[in-house]
């Protein structure tokens, strides 16, 4: 970054965000950050993207995870998150072909339900949404 810093003690640039590793509470490396999405209007990060699984990124699935949930660890160097890799691979999920939609309520439901149930968070579940329905999430 030409004469800028992109980290102080409390601020992160999102280019190095991205890349970053997450692990999971028993300090394992789960994946790593792929996107963070912000709400346009309070300007908060809502959402961060984990790459999980796959060889060399071929293969790689793509979860999107509650932002609030991920805590920075200094002693990791990367983001630490409360949930198993058994969870994770039970989440809403997109593979490399696909896109989520984020425009979808439906799929903003589904990761605020899903991660809801796991961490205690009060979510209102949708009425239409049946386990395993990602379809109408995905473009």
């Amino acid at each position: 970054m030409s004469g800028e810093e992109s980290e102080t003690s409390n601020l992160i640039g999102s280019d190095k965000v991205e890349g970053t590793a997450v692990y999971d509470a028993d300090g394992e490396r789960i994946g790593s950050i792929e996107r963070i999405m912000i709400d346009k209007l309070s300007g908060k990060a809502s959402y961060a993207v984990l790459g999980f699984g796959g060889f060399l990124g071929i293969g790689n699935e793509h979860y999107p995870l509650t932002w609030s949930k991920l805590k920075y660890n200094t002693q990791l160097g990367g983001y630490q998150v409360a949930v198993t890799e058994d969870q994770l691979r039970g989440a809403p999920k997109y593979a490399d072909e696909d896109e989520w939609n984020w425009a979808n309520a439906s799929g903003l439901g589904a990761i605020d339900t899903y991660y809801g149930a796991i961490w205690g968070m009060p979510v209102s579940p949708l009425p239409t949404q049946r386990p395993g329905q990602l379809e109408s999430y995905r473009r």
